[in-house]
This record gives C-alpha cells, structure tokens and sequence, in this order.
C-alpha cells in the first residue's frame, strides 16, 4: 500500500469522522491520492463523466427512489396495511404479522429499507402501539426488522448498484432476493410468535369474509404493481431498468388519477424531494469511482486475492469472513459506499474461488440490512427510534431476538446457494 493511498485513507476517515457529507469525502480524498501520486487531475473527470454515463443500469436508482416516494406520500401504504390486517392480523402477536407482511407488500415496489421505516414504518409504528398494546421498544425493533427485507425483494436499489460494479444480471439478482427475502419474513414472524406466547400479547377475532374482501379490494391495485414489475422482467417484457421507469410512472398513475391522493402542491414537492435523493446518490457513485480508481491502480484487489489463495481459504470459509466483516461495517457506514467500495476489491477472488457472482451479491445486501440494525450505530434504529418517539436504549434492548432470527436467514442463504439461484435458474438467467 503506497503513501498517496494511505493518505486516501487518512483523508476519508478524517472527512467522514468531522461529518462531512460522504459524497464529498470520497471526492476529495479521490483528489488527495492524484495530487499525492503526480497524476493529472484529468482523471477525475474522466472516471466520474464516462462512468456514470456509461451505465445504462443507474437509470433505475431514480425511478425507485421516485416510485417509493410517491407511495409513501400517497395513501397505497395504509391501503396495504388494511389488506395485511384482515389476513394475518387475528394471529398471535397479529399486528406483529402485519407488520412483517406490509414489509414485503411494500418491499416489492420501492426497493428501499428507509423508504418501507418511513412509510409503512410509520404505521405500523402508530397501530402496534395504539390498538395492539405493544411495547414502544419491541414495536420500533419489529418495524426497523421489518424493513430489512425491503432491499432483498426486488426491486432493490443495493442490487441495483452491486450489478453495476460486479457486471452480474440486474435480472437475476431480483429474482435471486425472492426465497431469501421470504425466509427472513417468515424467521421474523416465527420469532413474533414466540414473544407473543412469551408475553402474552393478546389475539384479534376474526375480522369476517365481508371485511377481508373488501380490506383486499382495496389493495388490489397497488398488489399489481409488483406483478406487473416482475412479470415483465421473467417475460422478458422489459428490462430491470425499464422496469424501474414503468414502477415510477405506474405508482404516480394510480395515486394522482385513481386515489387523488395529490393536489399540485404535494406531487411537486414528492417530485423536489425524489430528484434531491437521487441527486445524493449519484454523488455518492461519483465519488465511489474515484476511490475504486486508487484501488485499481494500487492493485489491492489482486493482491487481496493473492493473500487469501495463499492462505487456502475455502470458499465457504471465505464467505463466512465476509459474512462478519459487512455485519461489523453495515452498522458503521453507509450501504452504497460499502457496496460500491469494497465489491470492487472483493471481486477478483470472488471470482477466484468460483463463487457465483448473484449468490454472493445478494448475500452481502442480507450482511449490510442486518448491520443497519446493529447497535450500537444501526442506522434503521435511530430512524425508527426518532419516528416512534422512543428512547434507543429501549429499541436496542428489544431488537437481539430478530437479529438472531435474521442471522439464521443469513446462515441458511449462505450454506444452501440454492436459495438464491433457484429462481433466477427457472427463469433462464443461469
């Protein structure tokens, strides 16, 4: 490791520790190392410019970012909610099961685990709280749980932005998140269960035929969206990218013209704040190609692999440190930098050991989720903990049964590849 890469390091640990934006620490350190190394500052522009306009694939990051956005402002997610009551609401621990269920409803469409804590988040906050008579801690950890599974359902942003450093099929790796997203479903609502027995967390009647049909007639519109996204994909109808667009556009058809649910003011501002977000994003990839451009020059991603053929790691094995490593960093730093960073360095040996390329992406995007909800920085929840009005000590103390829950998700995707790549196999992509 060279002088202007330490002082990369040096340069972006320093940054990031005095709060400067995460985007601008990268760009800046990116700078450090050209200037420090004697390279012409050139090569600045040159990675940023013809990376990002080069990548058909970060089409989709706006278009998701738009779709949960306009869901969430608009009335689809209590819709939801209403639909997943009337199913498993009279269960024990039923709005527990809710809860879980609006998740993966919601996590078809945005592709966002800030985006579901914000949304269906909120209610289900409010409804645990209110009607189920849950403890505000353990309600704040289900929800911040919960909305772990938002990225590993496609669609998914992480995904999206794995596929576009890995070159791995946007296509596969959503359909590849589908078994694993539902296994961490059921290990939470199994884990529901048990406190709900444990506690003695009451149960609901039965809320009727008649409600229950009329509970899912009104969620049967927004239910077609993730139909229509990822029957196109398997179809071949459209591409994952174009899937993004068609889940925007039909989001902010059914809200504006079949709920109403906007006037001019609100869609405006849903707008303003879709082209911020995704404005925060894109700068934080412009940054991350300056940094990969240091790692590519310095040769680290090789020698990484050379250190740990040298060692005889196994593949299991290697996947087992890698499991520990994104579980140690997903709760200290942020999700895109460390997929757009470390994958990078990661992906010769990746390749090395014979690993499949959508296995280990989806499988990292399960490391960083669980690491959003490790304390004691898990960022879902001090999110959650702000938006439920609870002190953090209550929600850390609550949140250890659903890691251990999602650890064994993790465990199960990680020996049996075959969670994974089932799917995409059955769809052709393999």
């Amino acid at each position: 490791m060279s002088t202007p890469f330490i002082l990369l390091l040096a340069a972006f640990v320093g940054l990031s520790l005095a709060r400067v934006p995460l985007a601008l620490s990268m760009m800046v350190a990116g700078f450090v190392y050209l200037i420090t190394s004697h390279q012409d500052l050139g090569i600045a522009t040159d990675q940023i410019m013809n990376s990002l306009y080069n990548n058909y694939v970060l089409l989709a990051v706006p278009m998701f970012i738009l779709a949960a956005n306009v869901m969430n402002a608009g009335t689809i997610s209590k819709r939801l909610w209403g639909a997943a009551d009337a199913a498993v609401g009279h269960l024990h621990g039923g709005l527990g099961h809710v809860t879980v269920l609006v998740s993966v409803a919601f996590s078809s469409m945005s592709g966002s685990a800030l985006a579901d804590a914000a949304g269906p988040g909120l209610v289900a906050l409010k409804m645990m709280r209110e009607v189920g008579g849950f403890r505000p801690g353990f309600a704040a950890a289900l929800t911040a749980a919960a909305a772990t599974i938002a990225p590993i359902i496609p669609p998914s942003i992480p995904l999206v932005l794995y596929a576009l450093n890995s070159d791995a099929s946007v296509g596969a790796l959503f359909l590849g998140g589908v078994v694993p997203g539902l296994i961490m479903a059921l290990s939470l609502m199994a884990t529901v269960s048990i406190v709900a027995r444990r506690t003695g967390l009451g149960r609901r009647p039965w809320v009727g035929w008649a409600a229950f049909g009329k509970a899912m007639a009104g969620a049967a519109i927004p239910m077609t969206i993730p139909v229509v996204l990822l029957g196109g994909i398997w179809s071949g109808a459209f591409t994952p990218t174009e899937a993004a667009a068609i889940a925007g556009i039909y989001a902010l058809l059914i809200s504006v013209f079949v709920y109403r649910a906007y006037d001019w003011p609100t869609l405006w501002a849903v707008l303003v704040e879709s082209m911020r977000a995704s404005s925060v994003v894109m700068l934080l990839i412009a940054g991350a190609f300056l940094i990969n451009y240091a790692v590519t020059a310095e040769q680290l991603d090789k020698a990484l692999a050379g250190w740990i053929i040298g060692a005889r790691l196994t593949s299991t094995e290697f996947l087992l440190a890698i499991n520990i490593l994104f579980l140690i960093l997903g709760c200290l730093i942020d999700t895109g930098t460390l997929i757009l960073i470390l994958v990078p360095l990661l992906l010769p040996t990746i390749k090395l050991l014979g690993i499949d390329l959508v296995h280990f992406g989806v499988l990292i995007t399960i490391n960083i989720m669980i690491g959003l909800i490790t304390p004691p920085f898990g960022l879902l929840l001090f999110t959650l903990a702000k938006l439920g009005d609870v002190r953090i000590n209550e929600v850390v103390r609550e949140i250890w049964p659903f890691i251990a829950a999602l650890l064994v998700s993790l465990a199960i995707t990680t020996f049996i590849p075959q969670t994974v790549l089932w799917l995409p196999a059955l769809a052709g992509f393999r």
